[in-house]
């Protein structure tokens, strides 16, 4: 079995500051509770027997950090790691770097709204779904040419995430049970019995050290 564990970087703003909306263009590290993420991913990984083969994160810190923090508290310090601009967050346009205040103000709440729900692109946000998807089913394919029952870690960002179910054969049967937005530090697993994929877990997160 070929197995996909998907997960969301962790918090890049601290308790104090107000988040923003960052993609692509902006390259910022994880907080410290970011890093307590990546290790409580790390350690849930190695509790249920899910040490990756080999790992892909995008090209910025937050992706790389989480994916290093890990790998370290899994005990997989030398597995493979590989950035790939195909996991790279996505473009905000003129909303990049701005306070959720900010980005209602410009597009309205229903424009959020439709993007968690559906992932309906807002007004001028610089996003292709067809790629992003296409990028998906060829990442995925490419999993089974080249790395057949392997454990893959992906660490990427929610826009990128959240178009990964329609490697699935049926989606709509997805959105029936799980809403397509990712928690920072949480984790997304799918399996692939040699025919199809399936999702063992959407959206969990591995509980944080006490």
């Amino acid at each position: 079995m070929t197995r996909l564990i998907i997960a969301r970087h962790g918090n890049t703003f601290e308790s104090h500051e107000t988040p923003r909306r960052v993609g692509a263009k902006t390259n910022i590290p994880l907080t410290s509770k970011g890093r307590a993420q990546g290790t409580a991913i790390g350690r849930y990984l190695a509790d249920h027997d899910m040490i990756p083969d080999r790992v892909f994160t995008s090209r910025l810190q937050r992706t790389m950090e989480t994916a290093y923090t890990a790998l370290q508290e899994a005990g997989r310090p030398s597995a493979p790691m590989v950035p790939l601009k195909i996991f790279d967050e996505i473009d905000y346009g003129p909303d990049e770097d701005k306070t959720e205040a900010e980005v209602v103000a410009r597009i309205g709440q229903d424009a959020i709204t439709a993007w968690d729900r559906d992932a309906t692109v807002p007004p001028d946000w610089n996003v292709s779904p067809a790629d992003i998807i296409r990028n998906w089913h060829h990442f995925a394919a490419n999993l089974l040419d080249s790395f057949k029952d392997e454990t893959i870690l992906v660490v990427t960002s929610n826009g990128i995430a959240r178009f990964a179910p329609h490697i699935l054969v049926d989606i709509d049967a997805f959105h029936e049970k799980h809403p397509l937005k990712i928690s920072t530090g949480a984790i997304c697993i799918l399996d692939h019995d040699g025919q199809y994929w399936s999702v063992r877990e959407w959206n969990l997160k591995p509980p944080l050290a006490e």
